[in-house]
Protein backbone atom coordinates (compact mmCIF):
# COMPACT_ATOMS: atom_id res chain seq x y z
CA UNK A 1 0.00 0.00 0.00
CA UNK A 2 0.96 3.92 -0.46
CA UNK A 3 3.03 5.33 2.27
CA UNK A 4 0.63 8.45 1.88
CA UNK A 5 -2.43 8.03 4.12
CA UNK A 6 -4.57 10.34 2.03
CA UNK A 7 -3.83 8.19 -1.01
CA UNK A 8 -4.27 4.94 1.12
CA UNK A 9 -7.75 6.51 1.65
CA UNK A 10 -8.73 7.10 -1.79
CA UNK A 11 -8.33 3.01 -2.26
CA UNK A 12 -10.44 2.54 0.61
CA UNK A 13 -14.09 1.06 0.75
CA UNK A 14 -17.29 3.53 1.68
CA UNK A 15 -18.07 1.85 4.90
CA UNK A 16 -14.55 2.10 6.40
CA UNK A 17 -13.83 5.69 8.37
CA UNK A 18 -10.10 6.43 8.37
CA UNK A 19 -11.26 8.86 10.73
CA UNK A 20 -12.05 6.87 13.26
CA UNK A 21 -9.29 5.04 15.18
CA UNK A 22 -9.99 1.35 14.65
CA UNK A 23 -8.00 -1.36 17.71
CA UNK A 24 -6.94 -3.80 14.47
CA UNK A 25 -5.08 -0.61 12.80
CA UNK A 26 -4.09 1.24 16.28
CA UNK A 27 -2.38 -2.71 17.25
CA UNK A 28 -0.87 -2.53 13.76
CA UNK A 29 0.74 0.78 14.82
CA UNK A 30 1.77 -0.48 17.85
CA UNK A 31 3.59 -3.20 16.19
CA UNK A 32 5.51 -1.04 13.91
CA UNK A 33 3.03 -1.27 10.80
CA UNK A 34 2.34 0.53 8.34
CA UNK A 35 -1.53 -0.02 7.92
CA UNK A 36 -2.95 2.84 9.74
CA UNK A 37 -3.65 6.09 9.61
CA UNK A 38 -3.60 9.81 11.56
CA UNK A 39 -7.04 8.88 14.01
CA UNK A 40 -5.23 5.82 14.64
CA UNK A 41 -1.74 6.86 15.42
CA UNK A 42 -3.29 9.64 17.12
CA UNK A 43 -5.03 7.24 19.63
CA UNK A 44 -2.18 4.90 19.96
CA UNK A 45 0.06 7.50 20.89
CA UNK A 46 -2.27 9.44 23.27
CA UNK A 47 -2.76 5.89 25.08
CA UNK A 48 0.90 4.98 24.87
CA UNK A 49 1.97 8.74 26.39
CA UNK A 50 -0.12 7.43 29.58
CA UNK A 51 1.35 3.63 29.90
CA UNK A 52 3.92 3.26 27.55
CA UNK A 53 4.18 -0.23 28.13
CA UNK A 54 1.44 -0.54 25.33
CA UNK A 55 4.04 -1.07 22.82
CA UNK A 56 6.31 -3.96 24.24
CA UNK A 57 2.72 -5.79 25.30
CA UNK A 58 2.07 -5.58 21.86
CA UNK A 59 4.96 -7.14 21.01
CA UNK A 60 4.94 -9.46 23.35
CA UNK A 61 1.60 -10.57 22.77
CA UNK A 62 2.75 -11.21 18.52
CA UNK A 63 5.85 -13.01 19.95
CA UNK A 64 3.66 -15.78 22.20
CA UNK A 65 1.52 -15.92 18.72
CA UNK A 66 5.01 -17.29 16.92
CA UNK A 67 6.40 -19.72 19.70
CA UNK A 68 3.19 -21.25 20.09
CA UNK A 69 2.22 -22.36 16.50
CA UNK A 70 6.13 -23.00 16.45
CA UNK A 71 5.35 -25.56 19.45
CA UNK A 72 2.53 -26.95 17.52
CA UNK A 73 3.91 -27.14 13.96
CA UNK A 74 7.26 -28.87 14.70
CA UNK A 75 6.76 -30.17 18.70
CA UNK A 76 3.00 -31.37 18.41
CA UNK A 77 3.34 -32.19 14.38
CA UNK A 78 -0.28 -30.33 13.49
CA UNK A 79 -0.37 -29.56 9.75
CA UNK A 80 -3.64 -27.95 10.41
CA UNK A 81 -4.23 -24.52 11.95
CA UNK A 82 -8.03 -22.51 12.30
CA UNK A 83 -6.58 -19.12 13.24
CA UNK A 84 -10.08 -17.08 14.70
CA UNK A 85 -10.16 -13.63 14.71
CA UNK A 86 -6.98 -12.98 12.65
CA UNK A 87 -7.02 -9.49 12.59
CA UNK A 88 -4.47 -7.33 10.02
CA UNK A 89 -1.24 -9.41 8.96
CA UNK A 90 1.96 -7.83 10.43
CA UNK A 91 5.55 -10.45 10.88
CA UNK A 92 5.13 -13.71 11.58
CA UNK A 93 1.35 -14.75 10.27
CA UNK A 94 0.41 -18.24 11.46
CA UNK A 95 0.68 -19.26 8.12
CA UNK A 96 4.41 -18.11 8.07
CA UNK A 97 5.52 -19.77 11.04
CA UNK A 98 4.03 -22.53 10.17
CA UNK A 99 5.21 -23.13 6.78
CA UNK A 100 8.54 -22.35 7.64
CA UNK A 101 8.53 -25.50 9.54
CA UNK A 102 6.07 -27.89 7.27
CA UNK A 103 5.88 -26.50 4.13
CA UNK A 104 2.58 -28.11 3.99
CA UNK A 105 0.72 -26.96 6.75
CA UNK A 106 -2.75 -25.49 5.53
CA UNK A 107 -4.11 -22.66 7.40
CA UNK A 108 -7.77 -21.08 7.27
CA UNK A 109 -7.88 -17.73 8.99
CA UNK A 110 -11.59 -15.93 9.99
CA UNK A 111 -12.21 -12.37 10.56
CA UNK A 112 -15.43 -10.44 9.17
CA UNK A 113 -13.78 -6.93 9.45
CA UNK A 114 -13.89 -5.03 5.79
CA UNK A 115 -10.49 -3.73 6.68
CA UNK A 116 -8.97 -7.35 7.13
CA UNK A 117 -10.34 -8.09 3.56
CA UNK A 118 -8.53 -5.27 1.85
CA UNK A 119 -5.49 -6.95 3.29
CA UNK A 120 -6.25 -10.13 2.75
CA UNK A 121 -3.74 -10.97 -0.17
CA UNK A 122 -0.76 -11.02 2.44
CA UNK A 123 -2.54 -13.64 4.46
CA UNK A 124 -3.53 -15.78 1.26
CA UNK A 125 0.45 -16.12 0.14
CA UNK A 126 1.15 -20.06 1.16
CA UNK A 127 3.96 -22.97 -0.14
CA UNK A 128 3.36 -24.80 -3.01
CA UNK A 129 2.65 -27.62 -1.03
CA UNK A 130 0.92 -26.16 1.83
CA UNK A 131 -2.70 -23.94 1.48
CA UNK A 132 -3.94 -20.92 2.91
CA UNK A 133 -7.44 -19.52 2.93
CA UNK A 134 -9.74 -17.04 4.28
CA UNK A 135 -13.00 -17.25 5.69
CA UNK A 136 -15.05 -13.97 5.98
CA UNK A 137 -17.25 -14.57 9.11
CA UNK A 138 -18.13 -13.70 12.43
CA UNK A 139 -15.73 -15.72 14.67
CA UNK A 140 -19.11 -16.30 16.82
CA UNK A 141 -20.84 -18.05 14.26
CA UNK A 142 -19.56 -21.50 14.31
CA UNK A 143 -21.44 -22.73 11.87
CA UNK A 144 -20.10 -20.62 9.23
CA UNK A 145 -16.42 -20.85 11.03
CA UNK A 146 -16.72 -24.51 10.40
CA UNK A 147 -18.56 -24.52 7.17
CA UNK A 148 -15.92 -22.04 5.46
CA UNK A 149 -13.12 -24.07 7.40
CA UNK A 150 -14.16 -27.24 5.64
CA UNK A 151 -12.80 -26.27 2.30
CA UNK A 152 -9.23 -26.10 3.69
CA UNK A 153 -9.17 -28.52 6.18
CA UNK A 154 -10.02 -31.87 7.01
CA UNK A 155 -11.78 -31.75 10.08
CA UNK A 156 -11.74 -35.02 10.95
CA UNK A 157 -7.69 -34.71 11.50
CA UNK A 158 -6.08 -32.48 14.45
CA UNK A 159 -6.41 -28.52 13.95
CA UNK A 160 -4.58 -26.06 15.68
CA UNK A 161 -7.40 -23.57 17.07
CA UNK A 162 -5.79 -20.16 17.46
CA UNK A 163 -7.24 -17.01 18.76
CA UNK A 164 -4.80 -15.00 19.34
CA UNK A 165 -5.85 -11.78 22.08
CA UNK A 166 -9.06 -11.38 20.53
CA UNK A 167 -11.82 -12.27 22.94
CA UNK A 168 -11.57 -9.36 24.94
CA UNK A 169 -13.74 -7.42 22.05
CA UNK A 170 -16.20 -9.92 23.25
CA UNK A 171 -17.64 -8.16 26.36
CA UNK A 172 -19.92 -10.64 27.83
CA UNK A 173 -18.17 -13.22 29.27
CA UNK A 174 -20.25 -16.06 28.51
CA UNK A 175 -20.73 -14.88 25.12
CA UNK A 176 -16.62 -15.84 25.07
CA UNK A 177 -16.66 -18.73 26.53
CA UNK A 178 -19.29 -20.24 24.67
CA UNK A 179 -17.61 -19.48 21.33
CA UNK A 180 -14.37 -21.08 22.30
CA UNK A 181 -16.63 -23.80 23.59
CA UNK A 182 -18.63 -24.60 20.60
CA UNK A 183 -15.22 -24.26 18.36
CA UNK A 184 -13.25 -27.04 20.31
CA UNK A 185 -16.23 -29.23 20.56
CA UNK A 186 -16.11 -29.33 16.55
CA UNK A 187 -12.58 -30.75 16.54
CA UNK A 188 -11.09 -34.07 16.43
CA UNK A 189 -9.32 -35.64 19.74
CA UNK A 190 -5.56 -34.68 19.22
CA UNK A 191 -6.34 -30.89 18.18
CA UNK A 192 -5.06 -27.70 20.09
CA UNK A 193 -6.09 -24.96 21.36
CA UNK A 194 -3.81 -21.81 21.57
CA UNK A 195 -5.28 -18.85 22.94
CA UNK A 196 -4.03 -15.71 24.54
CA UNK A 197 -6.21 -12.39 26.19
CA UNK A 198 -4.76 -9.46 28.06
CA UNK A 199 -5.32 -8.59 31.50
CA UNK A 200 -4.08 -5.19 33.19
CA UNK A 201 -0.99 -4.66 34.72
CA UNK A 202 -2.28 -2.42 37.28
CA UNK A 203 -5.04 -0.11 37.86
CA UNK A 204 -2.79 2.90 35.70
CA UNK A 205 -3.35 0.16 32.68
CA UNK A 206 -7.01 -0.52 33.31
CA UNK A 207 -7.57 3.34 33.31
CA UNK A 208 -6.31 4.15 30.41
CA UNK A 209 -8.32 1.40 28.49
CA UNK A 210 -11.49 2.68 30.02
CA UNK A 211 -10.62 5.91 28.53
CA UNK A 212 -9.93 3.77 25.23
CA UNK A 213 -13.00 2.27 25.23
CA UNK A 214 -15.03 5.06 25.78
CA UNK A 215 -13.37 7.29 22.33
CA UNK A 216 -15.66 5.53 20.25
CA UNK A 217 -13.33 2.83 19.30
CA UNK A 218 -13.80 -1.21 19.16
CA UNK A 219 -13.63 -1.55 23.26
CA UNK A 220 -11.59 -4.59 24.64
CA UNK A 221 -12.47 -5.85 28.20
CA UNK A 222 -9.65 -7.31 30.41
CA UNK A 223 -9.94 -10.58 32.43
CA UNK A 224 -7.75 -11.94 34.72
CA UNK A 225 -6.22 -15.14 34.04
CA UNK A 226 -8.02 -16.71 37.23
CA UNK A 227 -10.85 -16.21 34.49
CA UNK A 228 -9.94 -17.20 31.46
CA UNK A 229 -8.42 -20.64 32.12
CA UNK A 230 -11.75 -21.27 32.43
CA UNK A 231 -11.18 -21.58 28.15
CA UNK A 232 -9.20 -24.43 28.50
CA UNK A 233 -11.79 -26.81 30.56
CA UNK A 234 -11.58 -29.91 29.79
CA UNK A 235 -8.04 -29.93 27.47
CA UNK A 236 -4.38 -31.46 28.41
CA UNK A 237 -2.61 -28.69 29.15
CA UNK A 238 0.63 -28.12 27.40
CA UNK A 239 3.96 -27.34 30.15
CA UNK A 240 4.28 -23.97 31.49
CA UNK A 241 0.45 -24.06 31.54
CA UNK A 242 -1.45 -20.83 31.86
CA UNK A 243 1.21 -18.40 32.10
CA UNK A 244 2.44 -14.34 31.33
CA UNK A 245 2.76 -14.60 27.18
CA UNK A 246 6.61 -13.83 27.84
CA UNK A 247 6.93 -16.83 30.13
CA UNK A 248 5.61 -19.59 27.66
CA UNK A 249 8.56 -21.39 26.18
CA UNK A 250 11.04 -18.07 25.46
CA UNK A 251 13.71 -18.96 23.37
CA UNK A 252 16.74 -16.72 22.12
CA UNK A 253 14.26 -14.25 21.02
CA UNK A 254 11.77 -13.35 24.00
CA UNK A 255 12.29 -10.31 25.33
CA UNK A 256 12.41 -9.49 29.34
CA UNK A 257 10.20 -12.48 30.78
CA UNK A 258 7.70 -10.50 33.03
CA UNK A 259 3.80 -10.97 34.58
CA UNK A 260 2.71 -7.92 33.04
CA UNK A 261 -0.31 -7.61 30.86
CA UNK A 262 -0.88 -10.91 28.50
CA UNK A 263 -1.18 -14.16 29.34
CA UNK A 264 -1.73 -17.68 27.08
CA UNK A 265 -1.46 -21.59 26.86
CA UNK A 266 -1.71 -24.43 24.84
CA UNK A 267 -3.89 -27.24 25.44
CA UNK A 268 -5.07 -30.46 23.83
CA UNK A 269 -8.33 -31.77 23.06
CA UNK A 270 -8.14 -35.35 24.56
Amino acid sequence: MSSSGTEKARELPAQIDTSVAHSARVWNYWLGGKDNFPADRAAGDAYKEKYPLIEPFAKESRDFLRRTVTYLARDAKIRQFLDVGAGLPTANNTHEVAQRIAPESRIVYVDHDPLVLLHVHALLTSTPEGATAYVEADMRDTEAVITGARETLDLEQPVALVISDVLGHIVDWDDALSLVRRLVDRLPSGSYLALSHSTASDEAHRAVQDEYNSSGAIPYIFREPETTIAFFDGLEMVEPGMVSWPNWRPDANTGTLTDRAGWGAVARKP
